[in-house]
């Protein structure tokens, strides 16, 4: 496979710090095996680097096997990415919470 492809590909995935794209630009092949892949990333967005082992092969498309309909997937696919914030409210919430989870729900 092509290394132009790989880097294209990678260029979808998001950075795990800020949720930016990666640029093609700044995704470096060092080397691959088969379909084992490895490579660095770095992120312009928060200048974080990372590495990746990817293992791609040709063919046809996997089929997504989730526990979401289609149409949970496409709401949930627009919903804005978890910030900081969103941690910190879970992190007190799980602090202060008892472990009832039975108190979460309406009774039916």
């Amino acid at each position: 496979m092509d290394e132009k492809i790989i880097k294209k590909l990678l260029s979808n995935m998001k950075c795990g710090v800020c949720g930016q794209h990666y640029e093609p630009t700044h995704v470096r092949v060092l080397g691959h095996q088969e379909n084992l892949w490895f490579l660095t990333v770095f992120c312009q967005g928060c200048q974080s680097q990372g590495l990746v082992a990817a293992v791609i092969k040709e063919g046809k498309p996997v089929e997504v096997v989730a526990e979401l309909s289609e149409a949970e997937r496409s709401k949930f696919s627009n919903s804005p990415a978890i910030g900081t914030d969103d941690v910190l409210d879970m992190h007190t919430f799980l602090k202060k919470f008892g472990g009832d989870f039975s108190s979460l729900f309406p009774k039916l």
